[in-house]
């Protein structure tokens, strides 16, 4: 693995934002499903970013960059159910946010 790559530095820095996002929601705001499927969906993306480094194929590489993609697509949904529910603020939802509505540009 490339330690330049900054696809995996960036993928795994939002992973870890979104373990104390977790965190927070779980002991902060004592919400447990949503913050568990964040957590599920948000550590996947840079999960099958790593993965894809070791690809068996051109294919499977781009099936794992897509699972990355639909699984931010996925988190990107139980950020605005978080917002729109009012468990995050409008300041505590775009730092975050931004990051992987970002990633769905790529």
């Amino acid at each position: 693995m490339k330690a330049d790559n900054q696809v995996l530095t960036d993928s795994k820095a939002f992973a870890l934002r979104i373990i104390r996002l977790y965190n927070y929601l779980k002991e902060e705001k004592q919400v447990y499903v949503l913050s568990k499927q964040i957590l599920r969906s948000g550590t996947s993306i840079g999960a099958n970013i790593r993965e894809s480094v070791n690809a068996q194929s051109r294919m499977d590489f781009i099936n794992k960059l897509n699972i990355a993609l639909k699984e931010a697509n996925e988190t990107e949904y139980w950020l605005e159910l978080l917002h729109e529910s009012d468990y995050l603020d409008d300041k505590q939802f775009e730092s975050i946010y931004k990051i992987v509505a970002k990633s769905q540009q790529l």
